[in-house]
């Protein structure tokens, strides 16, 4: 058997964030989770941090140290998403309140510690969220660019509107000088965008999975995910919202499930009008040196037959 890949997860749950790592914490033999770090970004970083925290009891993973990260963007203030995540971000199904604590290390530094500690190109940072705590990190540690495995992480738009402006994915808005860093740092980095996400929608019948399921897991992701996908389905006319984050987690364990190609891709962090857009060189009209892996399709099915299969593990 091979060893299972060392990953480290950066986010700020809602829903789709928890499923993410909670599929990955379901998949040991290939995939092991070494921590999770939070941000604000969906809603402000305490609620992000106890979301994380509700999950992992929820999953009866409670070993998984968690580290609380930046409360706000490197230069700008922060922007939140409760208007589709409701008030706590883990609004449609009532947790408990969480019995762990956050470890005491700020995330930043909990990332260069985790992954500095170990042989080089051992560790992929799995990002979710806003990638604030990613961008502190490489200014503390220069070399951990160099020093990662990869950075797989979901964000960006291509040809696909933005969610959050007509030009930018909501993860890259909220603090584009920090995806502008990491994706100028020289990482190997998987980007999931939009274009790719949007064909990963939770219809009645996939949801239908968790709630036949009949489980403490399944019952909670049941009640979370139709909640949390009420904004979309009203505002696309879809006949569900995308599960996001999870395609991070599936690439890991399937990456034949996407398809993609190496490109540039620079972030936009001076124009009002397009503030956080990816610009991606599909065709590469321009001389620049490809630096991301970007993924534009998947199979959804697949995708939620294995990140479902996974989740209801727990």
């Amino acid at each position: 058997m091979s060893t299972p890949r060392r990953v480290l997860f950066d986010t700020d749950p809602s829903p789709d964030d928890a499923v993410a790592f909670l599929a990955a914490l379901a998949s040991p033999d290939e995939l092991d989770v070494l921590g999770i770090t939070t941000v604000a970004g969906n809603v402000p970083l305490e609620l992000t941090t106890k979301n994380a925290l509700k999950a992992l009891e929820l999953g009866r993973r409670t070993g998984v140290p968690v580290y609380a990260g930046a409360s706000a963007p490197l230069v700008r203030k922060l922007v939140t998403a409760e208007h589709v995540h409701g008030r706590t971000g883990f609004d449609g199904y009532d947790l408990p309140e969480p019995t762990m604590r956050p470890q005491a290390a700020f995330a930043p530094d909990a990332i260069v510690d985790l992954v500095m500690s170990l042989p080089a190109r051992t560790v992929t940072l799995c990002c979710v969220a806003p990638l604030t705590n990613i961008a502190l990190a490489m200014a503390r540690e220069p070399r951990l660019a160099e020093y990662l495995e990869g950075i797989v992480l979901m964000g960006g738009s291509m040809s696909e509107a933005g969610n959050i402006t007509p030009a930018a994915e909501f993860n890259f808005y909220v603090d584009p000088e920090a995806a502008a860093r990491v994706f100028g740092s020289g990482a190997p980095i998987t980007m999931i965008p939009l274009d790719c996400t949007h064909q990963a929608l939770i219809t009645d019948a996939r949801l239908e999975m968790l709630r036949k399921a009949g489980t403490p897991v399944g019952d909670a992701f049941y009640h979370l995910l139709e909640f949390n996908k009420r904004f979309d389905r009203s505002k696309y006319g879809w006949a569900g919202g995308p599960l996001h984050d999870a395609t991070v987690t599936a690439y890991l364990l399937q990456p034949d499930i996407f398809e993609g190609r190496h490109v540039h891709v620079d972030i936009e962090c001076s124009s009002v009008l397009t503030l956080g857009a990816s610009v991606v060189d599909w065709w590469g009209v321009t001389d620049k040196t490809p630096n991301v892996t970007v993924l534009r399709s998947m199979d959804a099915d697949r995708y939620f037959e294995l990140i479902f299969g996974r989740l209801l593990r727990l």
